[in-house]
């Protein structure tokens, strides 16, 4: 299959004509990459299995994994859902659009394999221009999840989607990198208190200022459990070479990458820049300052992509607070991580 990639303005139209021809394209049956606020995603209408069979053929992604689906207005949401919980009203109103997706009842509108067999469904409508106009040309509901080959970092830029899934899809459309960087948050509307499935954009904090109470589902970390979110199964975020966490001290960290260049191993290191500037070591990528998360959460899937396996053994990664958007950070560094170097 020949990929078509498309180049967008900073504000693109409804009316020009890359949006134009892929939502044609996802019309037909086919599948487009295209930008969010988060992450590039892999749309296709989210009411036709045999079209959403296609992102999973793409991905490799098992069908079991739930998708999200995106929407250009309030109307299609009243589309796919069986009613719209008061508590999810008040989230829309706060977050949307933006980095927040919603779990609510579903109607039976979507196909099966958007739910996995699931009496709910996840919802967002996402905050970036792109998406927003090709969703309305398509006037079709989108299940979109990550562009990237199932297990691989999310991409963040149009390059990304094309090294995992060029000649697998109709379209790749280039909006520039992404801006948050890390996927949406998830919390399921259905229960009396809201739980936060997939810790991402949106923080437990920003929602306790809306909410009366909000929780974090304990089975986050639950590999056995069905999930009733994408990111809850599986692993995912891998890089190509094995990824350690190191928690402890900048001495620590220090310590732990001179053991493993001790052994003879050629040695990756992802780290804050204040942490980069203390190493004397050439393979360092530094994702921003360990006092602005939300720098790191940005950079994060750049860098697992950079290191490749033909040029280092193992990646040392430093660990950040897990307050904030570095609850997001973390989920999906410990889903990349093979192991754990702790110095208590």
């Amino acid at each position: 299959m020949d990929t078509k990639m498309w180049t967008m303005p900073e504000q693109p139209a409804v009316t020009d004509e890359a949006i134009e021809e892929a939502a044609r394209l996802l019309q037909s049956g086919e599948v487009v990459a295209f930008p969010t606020e988060t992450v590039y995603g892999l749309g296709a209408d989210a009411t036709k299995e045999a079209a959403v069979q296609r992102i999973f053929d793409a991905k490799g992604r098992p069908s079991d994994n739930p998708l999200i689906v995106h929407v250009a207005d309030r109307a299609q949401v009243k589309g796919l859902v069986s009613e719209i919980p008061p508590v999810a009203e008040r989230l829309m109103d706060a977050f949307w659009p933006g980095p927040l997706t919603l779990i609510m009842k579903s109607n039976g509108t979507a196909a099966d394999n958007v739910t996995a067999g699931l009496s709910s469904i996840g919802i967002r409508m996402p905050d970036h221009p792109v998406a927003a106009s090709l969703i309305k040309a398509s006037r079709l509901p989108l299940a979109a999840p990550s562009a990237n080959r199932s297990g691989r970092p999310s991409p963040t830029l149009a390059g990304h989607v094309r090294q995992d899934l060029d000649g697998r899809i109709a379209g790749i459309i280039d909006g520039g990198a992404t801006g948050v960087g890390v996927e949406s948050t998830v919390v399921d509307c259905t229960t009396e208190v809201p739980i936060i499935l997939r810790p991402g954009g949106i923080t437990k904090e920003d929602l306790e200022r809306i909410l009366s109470e909000v929780i974090v589902d304990p089975a986050l970390a639950n590999e056995t459990e069905k999930p009733k979110s994408p990111g809850m199964k599986y692993t995912h975020y891998a890089p190509e070479a094995p990824l350690w966490l190191v928690d402890g001290e900048d001495d620590f960290f220090l310590s732990c990458l001179e053991k493993e260049k001790g052994k003879g191993l050629r040695v990756g290191v992802i780290a804050s820049r204040e942490l980069a500037q203390k190493l004397d070591h050439s393979r360092v990528i530094a994702c921003g300052s360990r006092t602005d998360v939300k720098q790191i959460a940005v950079h994060l899937y750049q860098a697992l992509r950079e290191f490749k396996e033909a040029d280092v053994d193992v990646i040392l990664c430093e660990t950040f607070p897990e307050t904030g958007v570095g609850a997001a950070v973390m989920n999906r560094l410990t889903k990349a991580s093979t192991k754990k170097l702790s110095q208590n």
